[in-house]
């Protein structure tokens, strides 16, 4: 099956990427970490209704069933396998991977941290259909890295995700770094809202927010009715383009 790729509906034909050609271009990449699999495919649903791709960043030994995968946040709720990822793949979703486990990376020996994430990477390329590493972008759980790790990241990936604040600039072909934040433990939807305020508030720029569950699950979950009404908002704001994080950097990669 050819796999199906939404870009975004939006008021004018503005590329993903294209600032050239607005005096403004406000671009929103909205990821849910961890892979819950209730809260991935309400997500999916919800995008899906305006046209959308949603991102999901998924932790590899958390989709295979024999890992004995555990951590406080992201196994109290069901956790999606790699059949839902691949189903929301082949309906132009964006899968990206979080990690072999989820880890502080910055808190273990370089070399440890490194096999972790080539383990993650394997996985992804065994499981995922069509999954190619140099086209990803990992997500570092807890949005934790180190220089070292951001040194050596692009040797095996198009970028990395990491802590230090949501708003970028418009990524670019040299782009390989990309900074976010979020909120919790309780619910990040007026959080999230101010961050779009400033977002749309300014100049070009790119909004990267990460977030988790729907409703009930997760760090910092959002409502699903709040996504929906927040979704509709944005697909009529006319600089907005609303582009998972890893097709944003990908449209100016030539």
């Amino acid at each position: 099956m050819k796999r199906k790729e939404f870009i975004t509906t939006a008021a004018s034909p503005i590329d993903a990427a294209g600032a050239e050609s607005a005096d403004r271009v406000h671009i929103v990449s909205l990821g849910f970490d961890d892979g819950f699999r209730k809260s991935c495919e309400k997500v999916a649903e919800i995008h899906e209704r305006f046209g959308l791709s949603a991102c999901f960043n998924i932790v590899a030994s958390a989709s295979d069933p024999d890992t004995g995968f555990s951590d406080p946040y992201a196994s109290k709720h069901p956790i999606g396998g790699w059949e839902l990822w691949n189903e929301l793949a082949d309906r132009g979703h964006e899968i990206m991977p979080h990690g072999w486990r989820h880890a502080h990376l910055g808190e273990m020996p370089l070399a440890e941290a490194r096999g972790l994430i080539i383990r993650c990477l394997d996985r992804f390329s065994e499981r995922l259909r069509g999954f190619e590493p140099q086209k990803s972008v990992f997500s570092f759980p807890y949005n934790q890295s180190t220089p070292e790790l951001e040194a050596w990241l692009p040797e095996v990936v198009m970028g990395f995700r990491t802590g230090g604040g949501g708003i970028n600039p418009l990524p670019t072909a040299d782009t390989l770094k990309i900074t976010t934040e979020g909120y919790g433990p309780d619910d990040c939807g007026e959080h999230l809202e101010r961050r779009l305020d400033e977002l749309l508030a300014g100049p070009s720029g790119w909004l990267v927010y990460t977030m988790h569950g729907l409703d009930d699950e997760g760090w910092g979950p959002i409502r699903a009715d709040h996504l929906e009404s927040l979704l509709s908002r944005l697909v009529k704001e006319p600089t907005v383009r609303v582009v998972p994080m890893g097709r944003a950097i990908i449209k100016n990669k030539g």
